[in-house]
């Protein structure tokens, strides 16, 4: 089904087929729609006539007004190959709808069909771990300890010679589908019998687990003979919680300039190895001073429309017009754009929804939309993205907390300290009671949900908790925490379930107490960039 709505006369270049993400789904959102929407809009003022491939009722690339013809159909080979056969490209584009075209690209390029941008070899040397592990090391780049299998018997070996903890999952999937950080072989041993049905013709992937990392996003375009980066993005929660569900702050808070710089010219070494022409998104690791490189992405990433409207450069309508021949010198943009003021992007639960459901988030996507707060401080720019994302921080009242063992650190201290100095009463568990005596920072003791009544989920129900800081017990966490963390969700009191979530919140609501909370469009702070 094509809807044909191009009556002009003008001449065009050509016709240039761009393929859509196809329907929404967990991992598969949005953002990656408003890619091809820049897509076909930069390819139309550049002369080309734009064929929208994509089957979502509901997404904007599906407009009648954006490209020039629309074609309603699944997105699949034989549906792609079909409409290429009738609209005769010059080339197709794979890179802006993510995974879902992206998986298309070897079998259209074997079918005769011309990929505009990154080559169909070079997006499959990303995808294949051997090729990838042997790319990497003759870049003399760091990466965790990793290898493949099929089956548990192979797969166990493999994570006994690396070590445990290790993050498995399925290969050539969305989302962080099935991704899972296992601590022993029992579990390794139960994943296994869920990861074959997932993806019952790829291999398995087995990395070690960087425990206590932060988590580095980077996108970055690249014409061939020049590579810029669009943004170094720092996740605020730490490696393990997927990259879709973590916020992350542009420019980084934490990490020195020294690591930055690391990080920026392994990415624009990356991009020429891989001879990217287009967008590219790679995750790193860093753990005491060391960058690990996590993933590489030689297409659009979900974090592109976040990025865009940071920096106020659209880098998805720049790398269309580098796909289509102009080099990043002839569109002025050689140069990373950093912002002068802090924009933070928070992930979007639906977890409201689904009465009993844990919040614990972990490597397996959970959000279904996103975010952004913008100011000149990083804790109003944090505040504004939560309230974005449905959850006001109080700036008084009680607060919960209750940590496990592991996340008993100073870090927790201060934020404690902090809340207790502020004007909000804590209350505890035993455990964390005790801790926070020993401490010196004063709270109320609240029996387990197990152990009686009154408790704290009586106190959420009386609308008498107003904050929760609550980190998971581990990978099986205790029926009283479930019960915690949902019983928050579906009374809409701000939850915190990591270590640096809870730094953040604290951070945030000091400033929301003690300083103006001022707004501004997102064009005042994009006209602002450069002056």
């Amino acid at each position: 089904m094509a809807s044909d709505k191009d009556n002009t006369k003008k001449e065009s270049k050509g016709r240039v087929v761009i393929l859509g993400g196809g329907p929404n789904r967990i991992g598969q959102g949005i953002e990656f729609d408003y890619c091809c929407v820049h897509a076909a809009l930069a390819a139309k003022e550049m002369g080309y006539e734009a064929i929208m491939v994509n089957c979502n009722p509901e997404t904007v690339s599906t407009d009648y007004d954006i490209s020039t013809r629309l074609y309603f159909e699944p997105m699949t080979s034989e549906d792609v190959l079909n409409i290429i056969e009738v609209e005769n490209p010059i080339g197709t584009i794979v890179q802006f709808g993510g995974q879902t075209p992206l998986n298309l690209s070897v079998s259209l390029e074997k079918a005769g069909v011309k990929l505009l941008g990154t080559s169909s070899d070079s997006i499959d040397i990303a995808e294949d771990r051997e090729r990838f592990k042997q790319l990497i090391t003759k870049l003399n780049i760091k990466q965790p300890d990793n290898d493949t299998g099929y089956d548990y018997p192979t797969v166990q070996k493999i994570a006994t010679r690396i070590g445990y903890p290790v993050l498995v999952r399925p290969s050539y999937v969305l989302g962080g589908r099935a991704m899972e950080i296992v601590y022993s072989d029992e579990e390794l041993e139960e994943y296994m019998t869920k990861a074959v049905f997932v993806s019952p013709e790829r291999p398995v992937l087995i990395d070690k687990f960087l425990e206590d990392a932060v988590e580095v996003d980077v996108d970055a375009i690249c014409d061939g003979t020049d590579c810029v980066i669009g943004a170094v993005m720092e996740h605020i929660e730490e490696a393990g919680v997927h990259s879709g569900d973590s916020a992350c702050v542009i420019p980084t808070q934490v990490l020195d300039k020294k690591i930055t710089n690391q990080i920026r010219e392994q990415t624009k070494r990356i991009a020429f190895a891989l001879k990217v022409k287009g967008l590219l998104n790679i995750q790193f690791a860093v753990r005491l001073g060391e960058v690990y490189i996590l993933e590489v992405n030689p297409r659009a990433s979900r974090t592109v429309p976040f990025v865009s409207k940071a920096i106020g450069r659209s880098l998805a309508k720049v790398a269309t017009q580098v796909i289509l021949g102009k080099t990043l010198k002839e569109l002025n943009y050689t140069e990373e754009i950093i912002p002068k003021h802090i924009s933070v992007k928070e992930a979007v639960f639906p977890f409201a929804r689904f009465e009993g459901i844990d919040t614990q988030l972990s490597p397996e996507m959970k959000s279904t939309g996103e975010v952004m707060g913008i100011s000149d401080d990083f804790g109003v720019a944090f505040a504004k993205a939560q309230l974005g994302a449905g959850q006001k921080l109080p700036k008084e009242g009680n607060v919960f907390i209750s940590i496990s063992s592991a996340n008993k650190t100073l870090a927790m201290v201060k934020v404690a300290k902090k809340l207790s100095e502020l004007g909000f009463t804590i209350y505890a568990t035993f455990g964390t009671s005790k801790w926070l005596d020993d401490a010196g920072i004063k709270n109320i003791l609240l029996k387990k949900i197990t152990h009686g009544q009154p408790n704290v989920a009586d106190m959420i129900i009386n609308e008498e908790i107003h904050l929760i800081i609550n980190t998971p017990s581990g990978k099986n966490p205790r029926k009283d925490e479930v019960k915690i963390r949902s019983t928050a969700w579906a009374r809409n009191i701000p939850i915190v379930t990591t270590v640096p979530g809870a730094v953040a919140v604290a951070h945030a609501i000091d400033r929301l107490k003690n300083h103006s909370f001022t707004v501004k469009t997102i064009q005042e702070y994009a006209a602002e960039i450069g002056k």
